[in-house]
């Protein structure tokens, strides 16, 4: 006899864990909050060309121990699994290529490109579990006029717990935190 097929949809009464879903082996990309596995819609082409080029741009003025990486899972726990656009992480201690998720505690920004199924998840779910797990940075880009990207920074406020909106970067972003960068906008799009 064969075993029951299992209904990700259902999630066990504890919720799934990080190792139960990824052993489902799902036909979709998935990140799993509080539990419950969430589908990652299909991103459109504006939205690749952007996290590509974006990540490409800061692999070229950060160094050693950081790191950038598109789509790479970030284990918050056992029951919460967000997989950031880009993220730029601190490889210090970290064993990278045996690793399914980067440890939260590692994450020094989390990037997310906003597509129009990920508004809500994008601009209030991930940046609370982001800020709440101490995540010093936050990037949320938008679709600007002309399909040129826009930047809502966000950093920290350790004593609140929550993220302070710093600045709206259209054209340029230009910033120091969590390192030094200056990126146009208009080439993450334009060829």
């Amino acid at each position: 006899m064969s075993a029951e097929p299992i209904d990700w949809v259902y999630p066990p009464a504890n919720g799934w864990t990080f190792d139960q879903a990824n052993e489902l082996d799902l036909p979709f990309k998935w990140e799993l909050v509080d539990g419950a596995i969430v589908v990652k819609g299909q991103a459109v082409w504006w939205h690749n060309r952007v996290l590509n080029r974006l990540a490409h741009q800061l692999l070229t003025v950060i160094s050693e121990p950081l790191d950038a990486i598109v789509e790479q899972a970030v284990l918050f726990d056992e029951h919460n699994v967000l997989v950031p656009d880009v993220m730029v992480f601190d490889e210090t201690g970290l064993e990278i290529s045996e690793l399914a998720c980067i440890p939260v505690h590692s994450v020094v920004l989390a990037v997310e490109v906003v597509s129009p199924g990920s508004k809500a998840a994008d601009r209030f779910t991930k940046p609370g579990l982001y800020s709440e797990a101490g995540v010093p940075s936050y990037w949320r880009i938008e679709r600007g006029e002309d399909d040129v990207p826009v930047v809502h920074e966000f950093r920290l406020d350790r004593e609140q717990g929550v993220y302070l909106p710093i600045a709206v970067h259209e054209g340029l972003l230009r910033t120091d935190l969590p390192f030094p960068v200056e990126i146009d906008l208009k080439r993450l799009v334009l060829r």
